[in-house]
């Protein structure tokens, strides 16, 4: 700790800066003081402990108490700090994540039947499709949301603003993404419930504001098949 030690201004009273070589500042001109008032720590009128004829009381403050005003002042200032940030919070809308499912979809979403495969995925079509259905190894280009049961998104090519271009049924993507879109129709919108067993088998680490993705448990994809680039070229050929 350096020897320097600083006493705050109090209400009412002049400002006095202690240095290490026995002086004192007040009012801006150095005043001289003997080492006895020093160690004492205790608060004494500066006309009668000094006799330089001071005209405010001097404060002479012991070290726990300079480390208290310390403590009370960061605490402050910490808690300005988070009211002020909290503040700028207040007055910015929540973030919306784009869906490929709003709340109207998600209505009609309760009435549509729901389809399980042998491999235990499950799904339900937003919209079926009238395209081409994708072969076995080609690329398709597709949009999806990832999301935990909850709800809350773990990743999205919405917010990216980039389709995801990847070769179906070769294991590029979880089992469960790549069954699920290897029976969809070019232009359809289908929501795949995803076990565990067809998921992340290692698991996700969580990102900021993403939640937590642990090994093996189910999530759900909403995907629309967007185009096939391959298929495509062979069709205008």
């Amino acid at each position: 700790m350096a020897s320097a030690s600083l006493l705050l201004p109090l209400a009412g009273s002049s400002v006095a800066v202690k240095f290490s070589n026995n002086y004192e500042i007040t009012r801006g001109r150095p005043r001289r003081v003997p080492a006895k008032y020093l160690s004492l720590g205790l608060r004494a009128k500066a006309s009668q402990s000094v006799g330089y004829g001071y005209e405010d009381d001097m404060a002479l403050i012991k070290r726990r108490d300079v480390i208290g005003i310390g403590l009370a002042i960061t605490v402050s200032a910490s808690s300005l700090l988070i009211q002020s940030l909290n503040a700028k919070a207040a007055g910015l809308p929540p973030q919306e994540i784009p869906r490929l499912c709003d709340e109207t979809c998600e209505k009609e979403l309760e009435n549509v039947p729901m389809i399980t495969t042998e491999s235990g995925l499950q799904y339900k079509d937003i919209k079926v499709g009238s395209g081409p259905t994708p072969p076995v190894g080609y690329q398709v280009a597709a949009n999806y949301v990832a999301m935990v049961p909850s709800g809350q998104v773990f990743d999205s090519s919405l917010e990216k603003r980039q389709v995801y271009i990847f070769r179906v049924g070769s294991g590029q993507v979880v089992k469960g993404l790549d069954e699920g879109i290897l029976s969809m129709k070019v232009g359809g919108k289908r929501r795949l419930y995803v076990p565990g067993s067809l998921a992340f088998p290692k698991g996700l680490t969580s990102a900021p504001g993403r939640p937590r993705v642990a090994a093996n448990s189910p999530v759900i994809f909403d995907v629309s098949l967007e185009y096939i680039p391959g298929l495509d070229d062979e069709e205008e050929e």
